[in-house]
């Protein structure tokens, strides 16, 4: 008996232990960065490079939009503002842009920036030789020509309505043409046309931006920007709570309830143009068959998944399109509403009809990268998936090596997803075409999907062109070379002295707008 209280004191100390520690990890803190004149903001990863035209991770690109400025630019909202161009105008077919630049425009070196640049820019960018994995997101473009020292004229294939937010891409800035014969992304400090530029990379540290003088805005006070890669989510937190960050890129899901209760974090959750989905091989046996697909797909509780697991305020998808692009409906197809012993009737049905059974039943692996999330996923999906009589098994690596796989088509069923370049259903949909390359994970190749596509892309009416692409994502849905499983929300910790963050669907924050003068 004596031996069993002993147990009992130890387990409720070691229980008191673990709740003071996790405490500890979200208890708020009023201290904030050492340097009252500099921000400090935790990415997730490294960045990659430092060419805008040639990287695309996320990391390196909020990095090259506080370096690189185009025509226009993200405000506070992640909305396209006057970047390099003070006005523009548009045709009445909405073909043809004709944008005028600014007066006495200088690179950080003081070189003079005129329309110029925006025609040699567009050039390099389409050069095989560049390389750009940007290449297919520009595509709408028909050509970039200057008239003068100070036009622009951008003229689409077919109507864009979403062409200001492909202008502000950094991909699409105004880039040093007068030194790219040397190397120079080695320069420091760099060459640039936006609000800062890099003086210093200590590799695997952190990279440090300051003031570019000659850059034509009005600048905060704040004359540093310092980017620190963290893909440790826990460490990020612990260091934003101990004062030595302003922000960071994301917050542990099992740290969300905790944050949430302490008034004095600024703990940041909104909707995010993005779809968490597992993506499947149609080149080759057994998903080439799409009633095999179909049968996965609806076995698979998505509301479980977001409202259970992940526990993060992910709303369950169904669909590529997040609800922010169709009025606050997001796709659902018939069988959604349907009872779990339903669906699983239905979904015994289809693999049966495709050759599968108890005797001879469907077997495959998952793959997904290292992550708790995802294993908790892939497993949660197995685990439902052996109730209708399927033979799961599960493989982990490395994100490099995982994604590689993707691009190799060396996979059955893998996890991937799609973070929304601009905010533009097409963005989500012709990644699922032959025309996406590499980035079309699955294979799916549909004549008739591309046709749908097609029809959309040429509607110049707003309301028509949304419609059309709903019904190519119906469509794309129906043939299930995918299986959607929720959609993402923003999650960040961001400094109280930051008074310019604002929540935004494309979780856009550029540095220049995070602090704003008192009034």
């Amino acid at each position: 008996m004596r031996g069993t209280i002993i147990a009992i004191m130890r387990f409720i100390l070691c229980l008191f232990l673990f709740v003071a520690a996790c405490s500890r990890d979200t208890q708020s803190v009023v201290s904030q960065s050492v340097d009252s004149n500099q921000i400090i903001r935790l990415s997730d990863s490294e960045a990659t490079g430092l060419d805008p035209q040639i990287v695309s991770d996320l990391s390196s690109l909020r990095i090259a939009m506080d370096q690189f400025e185009g025509l226009v630019r993200f405000d506070a909202r992640g909305q396209p503002t006057s970047g390099l161009a003070q006005s523009w105008r548009v045709s009445k077919d909405g073909l043809t842009w004709r944008f005028l630049l600014r007066d006495a425009l200088k690179f950080s070196d003081n070189v003079s920036i005129d329309a110029s640049h925006f025609t040699r820019g567009f050039t390099r960018l389409k050069d095989p030789k560049t390389a750009s994995p940007h290449l297919a997101l520009f595509d709408i473009i028909q050509s970039i020509e200057n008239n003068g020292a100070d036009i622009v004229i951008v003229t689409l294939k077919s109507p864009f309505p979403q062409l200001l937010e492909l202008l502000a891409h950094p991909a699409m800035a105004a880039l040093p043409l007068h030194i790219m014969d040397s190397d120079w992304t080695a320069m420091r400090p760099m060459i640039v046309s936006g609000p800062y530029h890099l003086s210093d990379w200590q590799l695997g540290n952190q990279m440090t931006l300051e003031v570019n003088a000659a850059w034509h805005g009005q600048h905060s006070k704040i004359e540093k920007i310092i980017w620190k890669p963290m893909s440790d989510k826990l460490a990020a937190m612990r260091t934003f709570l101990s004062g030595a960050a302003d922000t960071t890129s994301d917050v542990p899901v099992n740290r969300l309830q905790s944050l949430r209760k302490d008034a004095a974090v600024s703990l940041k959750l909104g909707d995010y143009l993005g779809t968490y989905y597992y993506a499947f091989n149609v080149r080759k046996p057994p998903f080439d068959d799409a009633r095999v697909r179909r049968a996965l797909t609806m076995s698979i509780d998505r509301d479980w998944i977001a409202d259970v697991l992940i526990q993060s305020d992910n709303s369950p998808a169904f669909g590529l399109l997040p609800k922010q692009f169709t009025g606050g409906k997001a796709y659902r197809p018939k069988w959604s509403d349907w009872t779990k012993a339903r669906r699983q009737i239905r979904a015994r049905q289809l693999l049966k009809d495709a050759g599968y059974s108890d005797d001879n039943p469907l077997t495959f692996e998952i793959g997904f990268n290292s992550s708790n999330e995802h294993r908790r996923v892939s497993v949660a999906m197995a685990s439902m998936w052996r109730e209708i009589g399927v033979n799961i098994s599960l493989h982990n690596s490395e994100a490099s090596l995982h994604f590689a796989n993707l691009r190799r088509h060396d996979f059955a069923l893998a996890r991937a997803g799609w973070i929304a370049d601009i905010a533009a259903p097409e963005n989500f949909l012709y990644v699922h075409t032959k025309a996406a390359g590499a980035s079309n994970y699955s294979g799916f190749d549909d004549p008739h999907y591309q046709a749908l596509l097609n029809v959309a892309t040429q509607e110049s009416d707003v309301i028509l062109r949304m419609q059309k692409m709903q019904a190519a994502e119906k469509y794309l849905m129906e043939q299930a070379p995918l299986i959607p499983i929720y959609h993402y929300v923003s999650r960040a910790l961001v400094s109280p002295r930051l008074n310019g963050w604002r929540d935004n669907i494309s979780n856009i924050h550029p540095s220049i707008t995070l602090i704003e003068d008192k009034l």
